[in-house]
Order: structure tokens, then C-alpha cells, then sequence
């Protein structure tokens, strides 16, 4: 691993480019090692990513979970989230990734709601799987071949259409394959919840300051956490903050000690128990073990 996590940013290799490309797997294989990271170790993602895997059968690290991927596997990355492929010679499909302002731009238009749950981890998997005989595989072929005529009339407008169906008809998908989140009042405030936890994490942990903070009882807010992702709030504030610590730990240049500071533990001991309590790791025993 090199001595800092890779922070990969959206760089086009097309001139047309406007915030989203398609790019073959088996062109990141080929091309690995002319990268300025290398793709099979953990890079931490500042775009956006929908990997489509049309073909073989292999794993994928998401935010230190290996999943296991097949052919009309559907992979959800979102920015920030650390990311790792596992090539394997048989292994072929698509990245299609974009940027923040075209991911802003394309579902300005949408329910805030809708777009709150495409690209939440903490909601759903970041992995469904695609029937044999869906039409998303239909419009995924039809995005393609938009995407590759370069010269035609309106051919932004057009792809970030067709990508909008191709993601609507994955979400239709979602509600079969995982628990759908109809009550958007409860999604409103798990998402002004995780928005405000996102803010403040390094100097408050308590689940009753948050309840305050969103002008709702800490029963209600227990409640909303409970019926859409079975957690406790406390357990999501714990949950996001390992992660922050896992996300940060990886980056060999920064001292667990350092990092007790920055995420707001008043001293290096009080850190290592509270990691070592959820993970079951010290954060030194956590860095080797993800070296390995």
C-alpha cells in the first residue's frame, strides 16, 4: 500500500466530456498500470461509480466489505466510499462514472427523496442484482450506444435521460430485491439526521443532542432509525464514526493517535477502546490487517 490513500478524482479521457463516461473493466485491467494508483488496492472514490458486471464472477471492496459479484451484478459506489477491485481474467463489464454536478444537474428535477436513497449505503446494499430478462439491460445497451455517438443533436441532454430511466428502472428493482422506503416523511429526517451527524460527529456523539438539534423527541428519532434500517440512532452515530476512523486509519501517514484528536476523543486511550469495542481491533491491529 503506499503511504497515503489514494483520493482518485473524476478525470475524463474524452474531449466531450461532460461530467460522465463509460469505461470497459477490461480497460482498467489492461490500463492499471499506468495509473497513478492501482485500482486492486483501496482508493477512496470523489465521484460517483455504477459498476454494471455483464459477465464472470469475482468480489469488490466497498468501505471494507468484500462483495461477491457476478454476471447482472449492479454495484452501487458513492463519493467518498473506500473501493478496491478484485480482476480476474474472466471478469467484463462497465463503469459508468460521473460527477457531482452531473449527478446534481441530472436529478434536479427529481424527488429529493428519490435521489436521497440512490447512492445511501446506509439505507441499502450497494449491491442488487439485474434479471436476465430486465429492461434495464435494454436501456444499458441503448445508454451505450447514445453515449458513443459523440456528434449528435443534443447528446448531453440525451444521456443524462437515458441514464435517469437506466436508474429508475435499477430503483424498481430495489423494491423487490431489498426493504422499500415509502415514507418520506421518516426519510426526511433520517437525512437531515445523517447531514447534521456529518457536520458535527467530532464533538458530539450523543443520539438525545442530535434528537434535540432536529426538534424531535429521542424516541421518535430511535423509532425512525429502527423502521428504516433496524439500527438504533446511537448505533448509526457509532456506525459512522468507525467508519470515519477505518476510512482514516488506512492512510498509513496519519498516527491513531493523531487521529483521536481529529475525531474529536479527548485522548489516544479513550479512541482505541471505542474502536476496539465495535470492531473488536486496535486501530494499529486494524491498519495491519487491511495491509494484508
Amino acid at each position: 500500500m503506499k503511504h497515503q490513500l489514494p483520493h482518485i478524482e473524476f478525470k475524463s479521457g474524452e474531449d466531450s466530456n461532460f461530467g460522465f463516461e463509460i469505461v470497459p473493466i477490461e480497460k482498467i485491467i489492461t490500463n492499471k498500470h499506468k495509473f497513478d494508483h492501482d485500482p486492486e488496492q483501496p482508493h477512496q472514490l470523489k465521484f460517483y461509480n455504477l459498476i454494471f458486471f455483464t459477465e464472470g464472477t469475482g468480489r469488490h471492496f466497498v468501505d471494507f466489505e468484500w462483495y461477491t459479484v457476478n454476471k447482472n451484478s449492479l454495484l452501487y459506489l458513492t463519493k467518498e466510499q473506500v473501493n478496491a477491485f478484485e480482476f480476474k481474467s474472466t471478469l467484463k463489464g462497465y463503469c459508468l462514472v460521473f460527477s457531482e454536478r452531473f449527478f446534481v444537474n441530472s436529478f434536479a428535477h427529481l424527488p429529493n427523496d428519490f435521489v436521497f436513497r440512490l447512492f445511501n449505503p446506509q439505507l441499502f446494499s450497494p449491491l442488487i442484482q439485474i434479471p436476465e430478462d430486465s429492461e434495464f439491460k435494454t436501456y444499458f445497451k441503448l445508454l451505450q450506444q447514445e453515449y458513443n455517438r459523440k456528434q449528435i443533436f443534443n447528446h448531453k441532454a440525451i444521456v443524462e435521460s437515458l441514464f435517469i430511466i437506466l436508474l429508475s428502472k435499477a430503483e424498481q428493482l430495489k423494491q423487490h430485491q431489498t426493504k422499500h422506503i415509502k415514507e418520506s416523511s421518516q426519510l426526511r429526517l433520517f437525512q437531515r439526521f445523517t447531514r447534521k451527524l456529518d457536520d458535527q460527529f467530532t464533538f458530539q456523539r450523543s443520539a438525545e443532542y442530535y434528537a434535540q438539534e432536529l426538534a424531535v423527541s429521542y424516541k421518535h428519532l430511535n423509532y425512525v432509525c429502527k423502521a428504516l434500517i433496524n439500527k438504533t440512532a446511537k448505533q448509526v452515530i457509532n456506525d459512522f464514526i468507525i467508519l470515519q476512523a477505518k476510512r482514516n486509519l488506512i492512510n498509513s501517514n496519519l498516527k491513531s493517535s493523531e487521529l483521536a484528536y481529529k475525531l474529536g476523543f479527548e485522548a489516544p486511550t479513550n479512541f482505541t477502546k471505542y474502536f476496539k469495542k465495535y470492531t473488536g481491533l486496535t486501530p494499529n491491529s486494524f491498519k495491519k490487517s487491511i495491509k494484508k
